[in-house]
């Protein structure tokens, strides 16, 4: 982060050096940036919102976060809703430049893909979470980048996609259409090859409606399975780390709020601008388990701005209909990476364990002092837990991996880890 943009996060708050405890994301924050009347009463007790607007400004132009991009595609889901996706290529697929002799000369040909025998490598097809963006997973498309092929793609209604056509029909959102969302995104992006499937938050749950529906496109393509802070039910149960009896006015109360929110879009968006900070820490507490640069957290902040209310609407009754611990089964004989926060209050580590446990071939992974972004709080961990799946999935498909990914598998983590299930890395002493 640069100096002007340090001293702009400290008048905006001092945010460096503190810590806050934190976890998950969706509907609080929602309903939290609503909160106009409520945002102007902070304003006034604290610095001028000029000032925090022109610290905000600056973290928004001081870190990288977002510019990642790959090859843009636009693949068409069964509704017709067009879902933007983006495609890297791996050491497999690289362009290199064809040099010919023609009239005289040496001349440089165009570029064209390098061709490599059977076995196909593995992709990695990557699912983001509710409110969030395909860019959610910069610190591993960075730490992936010309190693391995991936898929990027930003969920129905969010980030560059298109509003579900399906929705505004009518229908209700629901994780299964999701789950059919991902089958397109497979279909026209990865015909071939062996498949890594990796899910934060709801894109896990993508992940699992997506092997419910299509079981046999499991057992012939999946080689492994990243689910990160995500769940297979219970979600109406979780308290967001309120007292008991406040989580549950708390879940009777919210669906019919964002409802209500969603017919006032211009309002609601106004009061967004309004209540910037306390829309910033309610974002820190539901987002983070520890300290995080001030950029980090802005650029999440970022995204969750993006998503307009009446998707938050719209994808919120979605969570309690959520059901699918008996669909685990057909992950049984995958190769998986389940990671949780310890810290993460909207999808808690004991969701993960609960699904490591149906998954015979499954290691857990409770990262300590990590809330719902663990992968953008703890990335070096998480970086390192992913490249061993990788190794397990492509000794599993029989599939041919760069050794930099075997050896960013034993590489250094950034912060504590418990293994409960399913030991070290491959190849640890």
């Amino acid at each position: 982060m640069t100096d002007d943009a340090a001293r702009a996060a400290a008048a905006a708050g001092g945010a460096a050096g503190r810590r806050s405890r934190a976890g998950g994301l969706g509907p609080v924050v929602g309903v939290a940036a609503a909160g106009a009347a409520v945002g102007v009463a902070l304003e006034r007790m604290t610095v001028g919102r000029s000032v925090r607007r022109r610290a905000r400004l600056a973290l928004d132009t001081a870190g990288p976060f977002g510019t990642l991009r790959g090859t843009p595609v636009t693949v068409t889901a069964e509704d017709g809703t067009e879902l933007y996706c983006e495609t890297e290529p791996g050491p497999e697929q690289r362009e290199r430049p064809r040099r010919r002799y023609r009239d005289g000369r040496w001349r440089t040909g165009p570029l064209r893909p390098r061709r490599r025998a059977a076995p196909a490598p593995l992709t990695v097809v990557f699912c983001h979470g509710y409110c969030l963006t395909q860019d959610s997973w910069h610190f591993q498309r960075a730490a992936l980048r010309g190693r391995v092929r991936a898929v990027y793609w930003d969920q129905r209604s969010h980030g560059r996609s298109g509003r579900g056509r399906a929705g505004a029909a009518g229908e209700q959102a629901g994780i299964d259409r999701l789950g059919r969302d991902l089958k397109a995104v497979l279909d026209a992006l990865v015909p071939e090859g062996p498949v890594v499937l990796a899910g934060h938050s709801m894109g896990g749950m993508t992940v699992m409606a997506f092997a419910d529906q299509y079981p046999q496109y499991v057992r012939e393509r999946v080689a492994g399975v990243m689910l990160v802070g995500t769940s297979a039910g219970r979600l109406g149960t979780v308290t967001l780390g309120l007292p008991a009896v406040g989580a549950r006015a708390l879940h009777r109360v919210v669906p019919g709020l964002l409802r209500a929110l969603s017919t006032q879009v211009d309002l609601v968006e106004r009061g967004r601008r309004a209540t910037a900070d306390l829309f910033a820490t309610v974002v820190k507490r539901y987002a983070f388990g520890s300290y995080v640069d001030p950029v980090v957290a802005r650029f999440a902040e970022r995204m969750l701005e993006s998503t307009p209310i009446d998707v938050v609407a719209e994808f919120f009754p979605a969570f309690t209909q959520h059901e699918k611990a008996e669909a685990l089964a057909a992950l049984g004989g995958v190769p998986a990476l389940v990671l949780a926060g310890d810290g993460d209050l909207l999808t808690p580590a004991d969701h993960s364990a609960a699904i490591a446990e149906a998954l015979p071939d499954a290691v857990l992974v409770v990262v300590e002092d990590a809330g719902h972004l663990v992968m953008m709080e703890h990335p070096g961990t998480v970086n390192r837990e992913m490249a061993a799946l990788l190794v397990r999935a492509a000794e599993r498909a029989g599939a041919p991996l760069p050794d930099a990914v075997r050896e960013s598998a034993l590489g250094p983590e950034d912060g504590p880890a418990r293994r409960p299930k399913g030991g070290p890395p491959p190849g640890a002493a």
